[in-house]
């Protein structure tokens, strides 16, 4: 806890993050952070239309006997960086972790057995998500459940890109896509007119640059109607084959810990962000 405390007088944006973290404690967050709630939230200010099909079991056991498609996305509803995906695209070679880490895998449906879903996802509905150097409290009081979500597969069955919306204030600001999770990881950032930044967050850009979505006017509208009640939010969309499709809202992105390359868009983006002196 002892980077959140110094943070009274925040300028960049990682500084901002971690004073959200300690003091934005409204409801309206933790309902962004639950997988499940978010949907109805999602449905109501934008429309269903938007939300992957998904189903929402209470207990592990229950993926027994729910009915899964041949291609389907495995989640933790109080966490951020787990997923099972299962499709026939998967390597021939990828097999389930071994445990409920909080990882990303992609395997083929005859390597995912009922069995070892529900002992993964019982791994998962067992720990508290959220508890490193910079404490995610909100994760907490998220109930803990299992999201069974449609894979969401562009031309020829590819994972589709993962558009990120920087969202301050109610405007997108930046857009950081993310491409090639399982295999070639890249990762691009653009202003709101589709520009190119000089910014890297870790994995090479992508060669060639990703294009600008046809979509990217309506991608900027979701976005800020679902960002427009809190000072900020990053908003996750996918754009599959022009089907825009609601991914989730991060309110701490990185808990805090954004790398940024070079360092000066960390204030850069943070200067965006007037955060208020108390939240309410």
């Amino acid at each position: 806890m002892g980077r959140l405390w110094r943070t009274r007088h925040p300028v960049t944006f990682r500084e901002k993050v971690r004073y959200k973290m300690l003091r934005d404690h409204r409801p309206l967050v933790v309902t962004f952070a639950d997988k499940a709630a978010v949907r109805d939230y999602v449905a109501e200010r934008v429309g269903a239309q938007y939300l992957p099909h998904a189903v929402v079991v209470d207990a592990p056991a229950e993926l027994l006997t729910v009915e899964l498609p041949d291609a389907f996305v495995l989640k933790p509803t109080h966490g951020s960086g787990a997923a099972i995906i299962v499709s026939p695209s998967a390597p021939v070679d990828a097999r389930l972790p071994k445990d409920g880490s909080w990882v990303y895998r992609h395997v083929r449906p005859e390597h995912a057995p009922r069995e070892e879903l529900v002992r993964i996802a019982a791994d998962w509905v067992s720990q508290l998500y959220g508890q490193g150097p910079n404490r995610e409290w909100v994760y907490g009081r998220v109930p803990r459940r299992i999201i069974v979500e449609e894979m969401l597969g562009g031309a020829g069955d590819r994972i589709p890109d993962d558009d990120k919306f920087f969202v301050f204030h109610g405007r997108v600001q930046y857009v950081q896509v993310d491409a090639g999770r399982f295999a070639g990881r890249t990762q691009d950032f653009f202003d709101r007119s589709w520009n190119h930044l000089p910014l890297s967050g870790g994995p090479p850009w992508g060669d060639p640059t990703p294009p600008r979505p046809a979509a990217l006017g309506e991608m900027i509208r979701i976005a800020e109607a679902l960002a427009a009640e809190t000072d900020f939010v990053r908003v996750d969309l996918y754009d599959v084959d022009g089907r825009i499709v609601f991914g989730e809202l991060t309110s701490f992105p990185a808990g805090g810990d954004s790398p940024f390359h070079p360092e000066s868009f960390n204030t850069e983006f943070g200067s965006h962000w007037a955060v208020p002196k108390r939240y309410r």
